[in-house]
Protein backbone atom coordinates (compact mmCIF):
# COMPACT_ATOMS: atom_id res chain seq x y z
CA UNK A 1 0.00 0.00 0.00
CA UNK A 2 1.30 3.48 -0.67
CA UNK A 3 1.91 5.84 2.00
CA UNK A 4 0.48 9.15 1.76
CA UNK A 5 1.02 12.47 4.29
CA UNK A 6 -1.13 15.16 4.31
CA UNK A 7 -2.20 17.51 6.94
CA UNK A 8 -5.10 19.93 6.58
CA UNK A 9 -4.04 23.43 6.74
CA UNK A 10 -7.53 24.82 6.46
CA UNK A 11 -7.59 26.22 10.54
CA UNK A 12 -4.80 28.11 11.91
CA UNK A 13 -3.71 26.30 15.89
CA UNK A 14 -1.71 26.27 18.11
CA UNK A 15 0.65 23.61 19.63
CA UNK A 16 0.45 23.47 23.45
CA UNK A 17 1.07 19.55 23.39
CA UNK A 18 4.57 18.15 23.61
CA UNK A 19 3.66 14.58 23.41
CA UNK A 20 4.52 11.91 26.08
CA UNK A 21 8.62 11.52 27.16
CA UNK A 22 8.47 7.88 28.04
CA UNK A 23 9.79 5.27 25.75
CA UNK A 24 6.95 4.32 23.56
CA UNK A 25 6.97 1.38 21.20
CA UNK A 26 7.29 1.75 17.56
CA UNK A 27 4.46 2.46 15.12
CA UNK A 28 2.69 -0.72 14.23
CA UNK A 29 1.33 -0.05 10.29
CA UNK A 30 -2.43 -0.12 10.22
CA UNK A 31 -2.62 0.36 14.02
CA UNK A 32 -5.06 3.11 15.02
CA UNK A 33 -7.38 4.13 18.17
CA UNK A 34 -10.10 6.26 18.67
CA UNK A 35 -11.21 8.04 21.28
CA UNK A 36 -14.62 8.16 22.72
CA UNK A 37 -16.40 9.45 26.13
CA UNK A 38 -19.77 8.36 27.78
CA UNK A 39 -22.44 10.53 26.48
CA UNK A 40 -25.66 11.79 28.49
CA UNK A 41 -26.86 8.99 30.35
CA UNK A 42 -23.49 8.16 31.66
CA UNK A 43 -24.35 4.89 33.60
CA UNK A 44 -25.92 3.27 30.83
CA UNK A 45 -22.16 4.05 28.76
CA UNK A 46 -20.09 3.04 31.52
CA UNK A 47 -21.94 0.05 31.56
CA UNK A 48 -20.71 -0.59 27.68
CA UNK A 49 -17.27 -0.68 29.09
CA UNK A 50 -18.20 -3.71 31.91
CA UNK A 51 -21.44 -4.63 32.84
CA UNK A 52 -21.59 -4.18 36.59
CA UNK A 53 -20.70 -0.39 35.71
CA UNK A 54 -24.12 -0.24 34.41
CA UNK A 55 -25.68 -0.19 37.86
CA UNK A 56 -23.78 2.41 39.56
CA UNK A 57 -26.22 5.50 40.11
CA UNK A 58 -25.97 8.40 37.50
CA UNK A 59 -25.00 10.69 40.11
CA UNK A 60 -22.00 8.83 41.64
CA UNK A 61 -20.95 8.62 37.84
CA UNK A 62 -21.61 12.67 37.27
CA UNK A 63 -19.37 13.61 40.49
CA UNK A 64 -16.70 11.10 40.21
CA UNK A 65 -15.98 11.70 36.41
CA UNK A 66 -15.99 15.69 36.90
CA UNK A 67 -13.62 15.52 40.70
CA UNK A 68 -11.32 12.37 39.88
CA UNK A 69 -8.58 12.22 37.75
CA UNK A 70 -9.43 8.83 36.10
CA UNK A 71 -6.86 7.54 33.80
CA UNK A 72 -8.30 7.23 29.88
CA UNK A 73 -8.82 3.17 29.27
CA UNK A 74 -8.45 0.95 26.71
CA UNK A 75 -12.11 -0.53 26.40
CA UNK A 76 -12.16 -2.11 23.54
CA UNK A 77 -9.29 -3.79 20.67
CA UNK A 78 -10.96 -3.24 16.76
CA UNK A 79 -10.91 -6.05 14.30
CA UNK A 80 -11.76 -5.79 10.30
CA UNK A 81 -11.75 -8.50 8.33
CA UNK A 82 -10.49 -10.64 11.10
CA UNK A 83 -7.27 -8.97 12.31
CA UNK A 84 -6.85 -6.49 15.02
CA UNK A 85 -6.25 -3.52 14.03
CA UNK A 86 -6.94 -1.22 16.56
CA UNK A 87 -7.89 0.13 20.17
CA UNK A 88 -11.20 1.73 21.08
CA UNK A 89 -9.63 4.39 24.24
CA UNK A 90 -12.16 5.73 26.64
CA UNK A 91 -11.92 9.82 27.87
CA UNK A 92 -13.33 9.22 31.01
CA UNK A 93 -15.70 12.58 31.16
CA UNK A 94 -19.45 12.87 30.25
CA UNK A 95 -20.50 15.01 27.44
CA UNK A 96 -21.78 17.39 29.85
CA UNK A 97 -18.35 17.29 31.53
CA UNK A 98 -16.90 18.09 28.28
CA UNK A 99 -19.26 20.89 27.47
CA UNK A 100 -18.85 22.56 30.95
CA UNK A 101 -15.28 22.36 31.29
CA UNK A 102 -13.81 22.40 27.76
CA UNK A 103 -9.97 23.15 29.30
CA UNK A 104 -10.09 19.86 31.74
CA UNK A 105 -11.83 17.89 28.73
CA UNK A 106 -8.98 19.11 26.22
CA UNK A 107 -6.86 17.50 28.52
CA UNK A 108 -8.26 14.11 29.16
CA UNK A 109 -8.19 13.76 25.67
CA UNK A 110 -4.66 15.06 25.60
CA UNK A 111 -3.68 11.93 27.81
CA UNK A 112 -6.53 9.58 25.87
CA UNK A 113 -4.34 10.57 22.60
CA UNK A 114 -0.74 9.62 25.03
CA UNK A 115 -2.46 6.07 25.89
CA UNK A 116 -2.80 5.51 22.00
CA UNK A 117 0.74 6.68 21.26
CA UNK A 118 1.35 3.94 24.08
CA UNK A 119 -0.28 1.16 22.42
CA UNK A 120 1.62 1.82 19.54
CA UNK A 121 -0.92 3.25 17.14
CA UNK A 122 -0.05 5.24 14.00
CA UNK A 123 -3.27 7.01 13.95
CA UNK A 124 -5.83 8.33 16.99
CA UNK A 125 -9.19 9.54 15.52
CA UNK A 126 -11.48 12.03 17.63
CA UNK A 127 -14.53 10.81 18.58
CA UNK A 128 -17.64 12.81 19.20
CA UNK A 129 -17.14 15.64 21.54
CA UNK A 130 -13.21 14.88 22.01
CA UNK A 131 -13.07 16.53 18.73
CA UNK A 132 -14.78 19.83 20.00
CA UNK A 133 -13.13 20.28 23.05
CA UNK A 134 -9.52 20.09 21.31
CA UNK A 135 -10.72 22.56 18.53
CA UNK A 136 -10.92 19.91 15.95
CA UNK A 137 -7.50 18.44 16.83
CA UNK A 138 -6.05 22.01 16.73
CA UNK A 139 -4.81 21.38 19.95
CA UNK A 140 -3.07 18.25 18.79
CA UNK A 141 -1.24 19.61 15.44
CA UNK A 142 1.84 20.24 17.59
CA UNK A 143 2.54 15.99 17.73
CA UNK A 144 4.99 14.47 15.62
CA UNK A 145 4.64 11.47 17.20
CA UNK A 146 1.47 10.32 16.55
CA UNK A 147 -1.26 11.12 13.71
CA UNK A 148 -4.40 12.80 14.52
CA UNK A 149 -7.97 13.54 12.49
CA UNK A 150 -11.05 14.54 13.40
CA UNK A 151 -12.96 12.35 11.50
CA UNK A 152 -14.91 15.00 10.07
CA UNK A 153 -13.98 14.92 6.29
CA UNK A 154 -15.08 11.57 6.00
CA UNK A 155 -18.41 12.39 8.25
CA UNK A 156 -19.43 15.18 6.26
CA UNK A 157 -18.76 13.08 2.85
CA UNK A 158 -21.17 10.24 4.22
CA UNK A 159 -23.66 12.81 5.62
CA UNK A 160 -23.74 14.71 2.11
CA UNK A 161 -24.12 10.75 0.55
CA UNK A 162 -26.96 10.32 2.98
CA UNK A 163 -28.67 13.56 2.18
CA UNK A 164 -28.70 13.09 -1.24
CA UNK A 165 -30.24 9.61 -0.96
CA UNK A 166 -32.87 11.02 1.17
CA UNK A 167 -33.98 13.53 -1.23
CA UNK A 168 -33.24 11.68 -4.21
CA UNK A 169 -36.09 8.88 -2.91
CA UNK A 170 -38.78 11.51 -2.86
CA UNK A 171 -37.85 13.04 -6.13
CA UNK A 172 -36.76 16.39 -4.51
CA UNK A 173 -32.89 16.16 -5.21
CA UNK A 174 -32.24 19.85 -6.36
CA UNK A 175 -34.97 21.49 -5.93
CA UNK A 176 -35.90 20.38 -2.21
CA UNK A 177 -35.12 23.21 1.40
CA UNK A 178 -32.62 21.96 2.90
CA UNK A 179 -31.56 23.06 6.54
CA UNK A 180 -28.85 22.50 8.04
CA UNK A 181 -28.18 22.92 12.00
CA UNK A 182 -24.63 23.96 13.35
CA UNK A 183 -23.71 25.11 9.95
CA UNK A 184 -20.54 26.99 11.00
CA UNK A 185 -19.27 23.34 12.94
CA UNK A 186 -16.61 21.56 10.95
CA UNK A 187 -19.12 19.51 9.67
CA UNK A 188 -21.81 21.44 9.28
CA UNK A 189 -20.08 23.93 7.02
CA UNK A 190 -18.28 20.82 5.09
CA UNK A 191 -21.89 19.74 4.38
CA UNK A 192 -23.17 23.07 3.49
CA UNK A 193 -19.99 23.86 0.81
CA UNK A 194 -20.90 20.65 -0.70
CA UNK A 195 -24.68 20.78 -1.03
CA UNK A 196 -23.86 24.19 -2.60
CA UNK A 197 -21.34 23.05 -4.96
CA UNK A 198 -23.36 20.38 -6.76
CA UNK A 199 -26.70 22.06 -6.19
CA UNK A 200 -28.13 18.87 -4.35
CA UNK A 201 -30.59 21.18 -2.96
CA UNK A 202 -32.59 24.20 -4.12
CA UNK A 203 -32.90 26.16 -1.32
CA UNK A 204 -30.69 26.46 1.85
CA UNK A 205 -30.98 27.40 5.45
CA UNK A 206 -28.15 27.55 7.96
CA UNK A 207 -28.32 27.73 11.58
CA UNK A 208 -25.93 28.79 13.69
CA UNK A 209 -24.71 30.73 17.20
CA UNK A 210 -22.10 32.22 15.65
CA UNK A 211 -23.75 35.73 13.44
CA UNK A 212 -20.50 36.69 11.53
CA UNK A 213 -19.27 32.95 11.02
CA UNK A 214 -22.61 32.43 9.60
CA UNK A 215 -23.35 35.10 7.22
CA UNK A 216 -19.94 35.14 5.18
CA UNK A 217 -20.90 31.08 4.73
CA UNK A 218 -24.67 32.18 3.47
CA UNK A 219 -22.85 34.48 1.48
CA UNK A 220 -20.71 32.42 0.18
CA UNK A 221 -22.91 29.52 -0.83
CA UNK A 222 -25.62 31.92 -1.81
CA UNK A 223 -23.56 32.33 -4.76
CA UNK A 224 -24.74 29.08 -6.00
CA UNK A 225 -28.09 28.17 -3.98
CA UNK A 226 -30.25 30.83 -2.44
CA UNK A 227 -29.47 30.45 0.85
CA UNK A 228 -31.39 32.21 4.28
CA UNK A 229 -29.07 32.65 7.35
CA UNK A 230 -30.15 32.40 10.79
CA UNK A 231 -29.55 32.23 14.74
CA UNK A 232 -32.98 30.33 15.82
CA UNK A 233 -33.61 26.66 15.01
CA UNK A 234 -37.70 28.24 14.31
CA UNK A 235 -36.03 28.76 11.13
CA UNK A 236 -36.16 25.51 9.96
CA UNK A 237 -39.99 25.39 10.04
CA UNK A 238 -40.41 25.42 6.23
CA UNK A 239 -37.32 22.57 5.23
CA UNK A 240 -38.17 19.41 3.46
CA UNK A 241 -34.84 17.86 5.09
CA UNK A 242 -33.40 19.22 8.13
CA UNK A 243 -29.58 18.21 8.75
CA UNK A 244 -28.64 18.41 12.59
CA UNK A 245 -24.78 18.87 13.18
CA UNK A 246 -24.60 20.66 16.46
CA UNK A 247 -21.88 20.23 19.56
CA UNK A 248 -24.98 20.02 21.61
CA UNK A 249 -25.92 17.54 24.64
CA UNK A 250 -29.52 18.30 24.39
CA UNK A 251 -32.12 17.09 22.25
CA UNK A 252 -32.66 20.35 19.89
CA UNK A 253 -35.48 19.27 18.22
CA UNK A 254 -38.73 19.93 18.88
CA UNK A 255 -42.37 18.59 17.51
CA UNK A 256 -43.44 22.08 16.36
CA UNK A 257 -40.02 22.90 14.68
CA UNK A 258 -40.97 20.61 11.71
CA UNK A 259 -43.46 21.03 8.65
CA UNK A 260 -45.70 18.24 7.95
CA UNK A 261 -44.05 15.30 6.11
CA UNK A 262 -40.17 16.53 7.18
CA UNK A 263 -37.05 14.50 6.57
CA UNK A 264 -34.28 14.69 10.14
CA UNK A 265 -31.29 13.82 9.33
CA UNK A 266 -29.46 13.85 12.85
CA UNK A 267 -25.49 12.90 12.38
CA UNK A 268 -24.93 14.03 16.34
CA UNK A 269 -22.95 12.22 18.95
CA UNK A 270 -24.98 12.74 21.65
CA UNK A 271 -27.99 13.19 19.52
CA UNK A 272 -30.08 16.48 19.33
CA UNK A 273 -33.76 14.04 18.93
CA UNK A 274 -35.24 12.33 21.05
CA UNK A 275 -37.46 9.31 20.31
CA UNK A 276 -40.24 11.39 21.70
CA UNK A 277 -40.17 13.23 18.54
CA UNK A 278 -41.68 10.28 16.40
CA UNK A 279 -44.44 9.50 19.01
CA UNK A 280 -45.61 13.49 19.11
CA UNK A 281 -45.11 13.81 15.16
CA UNK A 282 -45.75 10.22 13.32
CA UNK A 283 -45.39 11.93 9.36
CA UNK A 284 -41.95 13.16 10.70
CA UNK A 285 -39.36 10.80 9.69
CA UNK A 286 -35.71 11.00 12.15
CA UNK A 287 -32.74 9.24 10.14
CA UNK A 288 -29.50 8.54 12.48
CA UNK A 289 -26.85 10.26 10.37
CA UNK A 290 -23.08 9.40 9.55
CA UNK A 291 -23.50 6.18 9.49
CA UNK A 292 -21.21 3.63 8.14
CA UNK A 293 -20.97 -0.08 6.93
CA UNK A 294 -18.12 -2.31 7.18
CA UNK A 295 -19.17 -5.55 7.45
CA UNK A 296 -16.27 -7.35 8.97
CA UNK A 297 -16.38 -4.94 11.96
CA UNK A 298 -15.59 -6.39 15.03
CA UNK A 299 -15.28 -4.92 18.81
CA UNK A 300 -14.14 -7.03 21.33
CA UNK A 301 -14.25 -5.94 25.20
CA UNK A 302 -16.67 -2.97 24.72
CA UNK A 303 -19.41 -1.46 22.64
CA UNK A 304 -19.72 2.39 21.18
CA UNK A 305 -23.19 2.20 20.78
CA UNK A 306 -23.52 0.44 17.46
CA UNK A 307 -24.37 -2.99 16.42
CA UNK A 308 -21.56 -5.10 15.15
CA UNK A 309 -20.58 -4.44 10.81
CA UNK A 310 -21.61 -0.72 11.66
CA UNK A 311 -19.43 2.25 12.37
CA UNK A 312 -19.85 6.18 13.07
CA UNK A 313 -18.30 8.06 10.10
CA UNK A 314 -15.84 9.65 12.34
CA UNK A 315 -14.41 6.21 13.32
CA UNK A 316 -14.61 5.01 9.45
CA UNK A 317 -12.22 7.54 8.49
CA UNK A 318 -9.62 6.60 11.00
CA UNK A 319 -9.90 3.66 10.01
CA UNK A 320 -9.59 3.84 6.13
CA UNK A 321 -6.34 6.45 7.07
CA UNK A 322 -4.85 3.32 8.92
CA UNK A 323 -5.56 0.52 6.31
CA UNK A 324 -4.64 2.43 3.47
CA UNK A 325 -1.06 3.31 5.09
CA UNK A 326 -1.37 7.45 5.78
CA UNK A 327 1.11 8.90 7.95
CA UNK A 328 0.26 12.33 9.50
CA UNK A 329 -2.31 14.67 10.41
CA UNK A 330 -5.38 14.42 8.24
CA UNK A 331 -8.38 16.49 9.11
CA UNK A 332 -7.27 19.36 11.54
CA UNK A 333 -10.18 21.72 12.46
CA UNK A 334 -12.41 22.25 9.19
CA UNK A 335 -11.52 20.13 6.34
CA UNK A 336 -11.48 21.35 2.78
CA UNK A 337 -13.67 19.90 0.09
CA UNK A 338 -10.68 18.45 -0.92
CA UNK A 339 -10.00 16.16 2.04
CA UNK A 340 -13.62 14.95 1.95
CA UNK A 341 -13.03 14.20 -1.67
CA UNK A 342 -9.92 12.41 -0.94
CA UNK A 343 -11.81 10.12 2.00
CA UNK A 344 -14.33 8.83 -0.77
CA UNK A 345 -11.27 8.05 -2.79
CA UNK A 346 -9.94 5.55 -0.01
CA UNK A 347 -13.10 4.47 0.80
CA UNK A 348 -13.06 3.81 -3.27
CA UNK A 349 -9.80 1.35 -2.84
CA UNK A 350 -10.96 0.05 0.30
CA UNK A 351 -14.57 -0.94 -0.90
CA UNK A 352 -14.19 -5.02 -0.29
CA UNK A 353 -14.71 -3.90 3.20
CA UNK A 354 -17.52 -1.67 2.99
CA UNK A 355 -16.71 1.99 3.77
CA UNK A 356 -20.18 3.32 2.54
CA UNK A 357 -23.33 5.06 4.30
CA UNK A 358 -25.31 2.18 6.38
CA UNK A 359 -28.90 1.17 5.39
CA UNK A 360 -30.63 3.48 6.56
CA UNK A 361 -31.94 3.54 10.46
CA UNK A 362 -34.16 5.36 13.07
CA UNK A 363 -32.95 5.21 16.23
CA UNK A 364 -31.13 2.24 15.69
CA UNK A 365 -34.27 0.42 14.10
CA UNK A 366 -34.10 -0.22 10.67
CA UNK A 367 -36.69 1.86 8.47
CA UNK A 368 -38.07 1.38 5.30
CA UNK A 369 -38.47 4.42 3.50
CA UNK A 370 -40.98 4.05 1.14
CA UNK A 371 -43.30 3.39 3.93
CA UNK A 372 -41.61 4.96 6.71
CA UNK A 373 -42.14 2.44 8.79
CA UNK A 374 -39.76 0.89 11.38
CA UNK A 375 -39.17 -2.32 12.25
CA UNK A 376 -40.72 -3.81 14.90
CA UNK A 377 -38.25 -3.30 18.01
Amino acid sequence: MSTRTRTSTRTAGHTGHAGPTSPTPAWRPGTFAFTVHPRTRLREDMGRVWSPLGHVPERAYDTALRRLPVPPVAMASIHIGGSQVGHVVLVPFGARHLLDQPGEGRDRVHRAVDKARGLGCSTVGLGALTATVTGGGVSLRGRTDIGVTNGNAFTAAIVDDQARMLLGHVGRLGSAHVAVVGATGSVGSAVTRLLARDRAAGRLTLVARSAGRLEALAAEVGRRVPTVAATSIDAVAGADLVILLTASADALLEPHHLRPGAVVLDATQPRNTSPDLLAARPDVLVVDGGVVSIPSLRLVGGTIGLPDGRAYACFAETALLALSGHRGHFSIGVPSLELVDETRRLAGELAPLGFRAATPTSFGRPVDLATRTLAVA
